[in-house]
């Protein structure tokens, strides 16, 4: 172990959460536990796969977490217009009213242990260790229940989006160009005329700026030759960043390895959500995307009740080892399904 790289007051000071004198344990345990609550608050919300989907809502004490939702409904954009006044005459009055969705929160909660010998060895590898395990099982957590959320609102939509076959609101129909399995560019532009015709006029037309895709999708896009895209757009491809193309017709692509076949968004949707693969043109597609409109910032929110609290667990001295527990409390809602759709291909 290459102490240097720590100064000698952090290693007294971990040393001392495994001290004989309880006194002094208790103190250096609690204050450990205290130094965590910041950098672990900070880095579950930086290492999640939401990538800014959700607006975080630190909640007041006794505040509750309700959101009015739009005025507008889908459907009657354009029963609220303006009117041509008269020379004389009052401005019209409009009534509308809002219901509110109450979302509701619960608390998570993770612990992790170490033995003892690592805290007087000064051991701050294995014990940093500890401490991402403990930190990783909230980013799962937060992950699962963030995107849950958004495949049920998705799947409640009943929106799905395909290349092939008859296309939503349009009726347009393209013949079949692809396997089933094969993510096509024609899929991103059905879904952009998708995301703007579903979302109403009037003013409030949506637009399609995210799509999360399986890493084989991306691969995909990758093996696109000239027949799918012309040289330039080809070089683009292969001189991307590190995790994949940035965009295609303006739409951002996030690639995730919970997405694809057999995988964990997958059979939520095939299984819990229990919405099965399309057949267009006596095909049976395979996988699903998810495509989001984040260009208002208005649908998807996260209230905290509790942010995450991180404690020492002074309990475990007796079996000679030492630890930490913690929990928060949070929520999830997609306040208006205007904004998410799947694709399917």
């Amino acid at each position: 172990m290459n102490y240097q790289r720590y100064p000698q007051e952090a290693i007294d000071a971990l040393r001392a959460t495994a001290n004989p004198d309880g006194d002094v344990r208790a103190r250096a345990q609690k204050a450990f536990a205290a130094e965590l609550n910041m950098p672990l608050r900070q880095g579950v919300f930086d290492r999640d796969n939401l990538g800014g989907i959700y607006e975080k809502q630190v909640l007041a004490p006794g505040a509750q977490a309700n959101y009015p939702l739009d005025f507008v409904k889908p459907g009657e954009e354009d029963e609220f217009i303006a009117f041509t006044l008269p020379k004389q005459g009052r401005v019209p009055e409009r009534h509308v009213e809002g219901d509110e969705l109450w979302v509701p929160t619960f608390q998570i909660g993770n612990a992790i242990d170490w033995s003892l010998k690592y805290a007087k060895e000064a051991r701050f590898d294995v014990i940093m260790r500890a401490i991402r395990v403990y930190e990783a099982g909230f980013v799962r957590k937060i992950n699962s229940d963030g995107w849950r959320t958004i495949l049920g609102a998705a799947d409640g939509r009943g929106l799905v989006v395909t290349a092939n076959g008859a296309a939503p609101f349009t009726g347009s129909t393209l013949a079949p160009t692809a396997a089933a399995g094969q993510f096509t560019k024609e899929l991103i532009s059905r879904m952009k005329t998708a995301m703007t015709r579903g979302a109403g006029g009037n003013g409030n037309s949506g637009r399609l700026t995210d799509v999360y895709l399986s890493l084989e999708a991306m691969e995909d896009i990758r093996a696109w030759d000239v027949d799918e895209i012309d040289e330039f757009t080809r070089r683009e491809i292969f001189v991307s960043r590190e995790y994949g193309l940035a965009q295609i017709y303006g739409v951002v692509l996030h690639e995730m390895t919970e997405m694809g076949e057999g995988q964990e968004y997958e059979e939520f949707l095939e299984t819990t959500l229990a919405r099965a693969h399309q057949v267009v043109n006596s095909v049976t597609l395979r996988e699903f995307c998810v495509g989001l409109d984040l260009s208002t910032m208005d649908s998807f929110v996260q209230p905290i009740r509790e942010e995450l609290q991180t404690y020492e667990d002074p309990a475990l001295y007796r079996e000679q080892r030492a630890g930490i527990f913690g929990w928060m409390e949070h929520g999830f809602a997609v306040l208006d399904p205007r904004r998410v759709l799947l694709g399917e291909f």
